[in-house]
């Protein structure tokens, strides 16, 4: 029982270890791509793999009555959540933008209330803004904070859109399926996707280096859907308010990876704050 248990939670831990690179690469591949570009190429790279897996499963359609929350999920995590934050990205530093992703795992669980029933129970809700106000402690404490009230607004819709298609996704997940959900919302809006990055096309390829095709390919299949399978299964088996405490972990694995891949020292403040954010998340998955 104590591993079946711990499933999700590893499920949710890998997606959001595969998340933890989106922001630093979705700024890599702006080095190369219009935002908009960007937003309509990584959706409909995503969605073509997705139809190919769907193909390939032979899954029967979803019911007509699962094609809202799919709509959702869509708007959410495949449109919204991308074009949003690519455009604040432009004006806005990652710390900056760490402030923001602060909120994602209290916005998840808001609307797990609304959407999926769930009912965290009091304490819950307080291990969950002790977290967030940790992690903006973090932010405001690294880095250039540098950015617009544009940036700000469209970070913050950002953070919004995502809750809910996160939250939605996850509901959706107990009857559908992980992997099945993000394919079948990366096919309802691949048909825009690909019409707009067709329109959106870039005039002269020169600009875009080989790391920013390389970024470009990580945000649209790693990202967008290999990412989403792990954390959708996450989600429906250990609980959307739950289980979605683990987004608090992602800036500090960002930071980890980037220690790893690129030499960049760890500070104690890294770890120590990391640790309390931990505590937080463990407090959190008690009283849910």
């Amino acid at each position: 029982m104590r591993v079946l248990s711990s499933t999700p939670w590893i499920n949710g831990l890998v997606g959001v270890a595969i998340f933890s690179g989106s922001l630093p690469a979705t700024r890599l591949a702006l080095q190369g791509f219009e935002p908009l570009f960007l937003t309509f190429a990584r959706a409909s790279i995503a969605g073509l793999a997705g139809v190919l897996c769907l193909w390939a499963a032979r899954q029967p359609w979803p019911r007509r009555d699962d094609l809202a929350g799919l709509c959702l999920t869509a708007m959410g995590v495949v449109v919204g959540f991308p074009l949003l934050t690519a455009l604040a990205l432009q004006e806005m530093t990652a710390a900056r933008g760490l402030l923001y992703v602060a909120l994602l795992p209290v916005a998840t669980a808001i609307f797990a209330v609304v959407r999926a029933a769930e009912r965290p129970q009091p304490v819950f809700w307080l291990f969950s803004c002790v977290a967030s106000v940790l992690v903006m402690g973090f932010a405001l404490s690294v880095g250039s904070l540098e950015g617009s009230w544009s940036a700000d607004v469209a970070m913050l819709a950002a953070i919004v859109v995502c809750g809910l298609g996160y939250a939605e996704g996850g509901r959706l997940s107990r009857h559908l399926g992980g992997w099945q959900v993000i394919c079948w919302a990366l096919l309802l809006a691949l048909p825009v996707m690909l019409l707009l990055a067709w329109m959106a096309w870039p005039g002269r390829w020169e600009m875009a280096s080989g790391e920013s095709i390389a970024a470009l390919f990580y945000v649209s299949l790693f990202s967008m859907l290999i990412g989403f399978i792990f954390w959708y299964r996450g989600l429906a088996d250990g609980g959307i308010a739950s289980v979605g405490q683990l987004q608090f972990l992602q800036p500090f694995l960002g930071l980890l990876l980037s220690a790893a891949l690129l030499g960049e020292q760890i500070s104690f403040k890294l770890v120590a704050v990391m640790i309390l954010v931990v505590s937080c998340v463990a407090g959190a998955r008690r009283f849910a």
